[in-house]
């Protein structure tokens, strides 16, 4: 298994740097070693620290975001940059500082998926054989009353979270987990599975029609199964794309 990603987070106000370290603390390949205020301790932490990511912020006093991606790519051994920001006019400027992508607050769970798999991928290529091989051959332990079940992913029509169990749906039977999704989202990333709404993520092989239903968002009819799954409007454009040719 690889080792996790050592990112650190720089913001100048510190709500926004505690709802990115908690967003970012969702993902099993990512660390979040450490935080700063400014430009010039996101530079000092980077030197100390050596993270291979930095999630940086535009606007800040004294070195603003430009700057310190300047000065952190003057380094021996430079981090990735994303800019993280609420100002969308300084995405063409940030990736002359070859960002790895441009983030708007507030930020998007989709988004910010797409983000953190750019980033493996650039740090470890090799996960991609990893994740071809967990296609052949993985399965998906679901622990039951002194027993273990192993699922075969190609079998789940989808997984619903609701208050405290994660309810997974195959072709014959409903299993209930306390897994988090976002956990369960992450195991099943070889797979053809894909987020349409904060509680549910569905395997795009079952997916028979989408329906426009109200203020952008889309209700999802799956083969073999009764029930319409809501697909939130932030959703919707990434899953087209996902699905259609």
């Amino acid at each position: 298994m690889e080792k996790a990603i050592k990112v650190l987070v720089v913001d100048d106000e510190r709500y926004s740097r505690d709802e990115l370290k908690h967003l970012l603390g969702e993902y099993p390949s990512i660390q979040v070693i450490g935080e700063a205020d400014s430009g010039e301790s996101a530079v000092l932490q980077t030197i100390q620290h050596s993270p291979e990511v930095v999630f940086l912020d535009v606007e800040m006093p004294k070195m603003n975001g430009m700057e310190a991606a300047k000065s952190l790519l003057e380094l021996k051994k430079p981090p990735l940059i994303v800019f993280a920001t609420a100002y969308p006019q300084f995405a063409a400027e940030a990736f002359r500082y070859e960002a790895v992508d441009y983030l708007l607050k507030p930020y998007d769970d989709e988004q910010l998926t797409q983000t953190v798999a750019r980033i493996e991928k650039l740090l470890h290529p090799s996960a991609q054989t990893e994740s071809d091989n967990v296609r052949q051959h993985g399965k998906l332990a679901v622990e039951g009353e002194g027993e273990i079940l192993y699922l075969d992913p190609g079998n789940i029509l989808y997984i619903a979270r609701e208050e405290k169990v994660s309810k997974i749906m195959t072709k014959a039977n409903e299993y209930e987990v306390k897994t988090p999704l976002k956990d369960l989202e992450s195991r099943l990333a070889a797979f053809s599975f894909f987020r349409i709404h904060k509680s549910y993520i569905v395997n795009l092989d079952y997916i028979t029609k989408l329906t426009p239903w109200f203020n952008g968002a889309y209700q999802l009819e799956i083969q073999g199964h009764s029930e319409k799954l809501s697909v939130s409007r932030n959703y919707v454009k990434a899953l087209r794309q996902k699905l259609e040719l």
